[in-house]
């Protein structure tokens, strides 16, 4: 589909976003993660992205800071979740446009590293690998393969070692995919 825009979200777009992951994901939880993360100020603006058709929005992509800490070290990190494309639009390249022009701007930003709890056999197309081979660890229960962590610049993972921190609305609203 080569009829949408990406674009950073405005806040009209708000009540879009929630019912666009509220229809992808078939339930709230992802809907709520990301009003409380907006409400709670643990996102960056120019990094919660929506694509939009005809006016309307069918997709939405959210990267928050995190870090990975170790005894050693805290060293900051971004993590991708949610994506949510409407069910009419997916296998369109909605979500893979979301993705490329969110790490794009992730790294205009500066950001290092991203991290992601996803599908092993789509987030690895973007530079993603599993975390925990890295010695990246996750801080809830999740199978190794879908915890995984991109580099946004060569040698970004070299020697970071250690557990993911994530917001505090991640623990309350009980949600981790991307």
């Amino acid at each position: 589909m080569d009829s949408f825009f990406i674009r950073p979200e405005i806040p009209a777009d708000i009540p879009a976003i929630y019912e666009v992951n509220l229809q992808a994901f078939g339930q709230d939880g992802e809907a709520r993660l990301v009003r409380a993360l907006r409400h709670d100020g643990d996102y960056i603006h120019g990094l919660s992205l929506v694509a939009v058709h005809e006016d309307k929005i069918i997709g939405h992509i959210l990267f928050v800071p995190v870090s990975i800490e170790s005894d050693e070290a805290h060293v900051p990190a971004i993590a991708l979740a949610p994506l949510s494309v409407c069910s009419a639009y997916q296998c369109q390249g909605v979500g893979s446009s979301l993705i490329k022009e969110g790490l794009r701007a992730c790294r205009q930003l500066g950001h290092r590293i991203v991290i992601v709890v996803g599908h092993p056999s789509y987030y690895p197309r973007f530079g993603f690998t599993t975390a925990p081979v890295l010695g990246i660890k996750a801080p809830f229960p999740c199978k190794d393969e879908v915890f995984m962590a991109c580099p946004l610049i060569p040698g970004a993972l070299d020697g970071i070692h250690g557990t993911v921190h994530y917001p505090p609305a991640f623990d309350a609203e009980g949600a981790h995919a991307g």
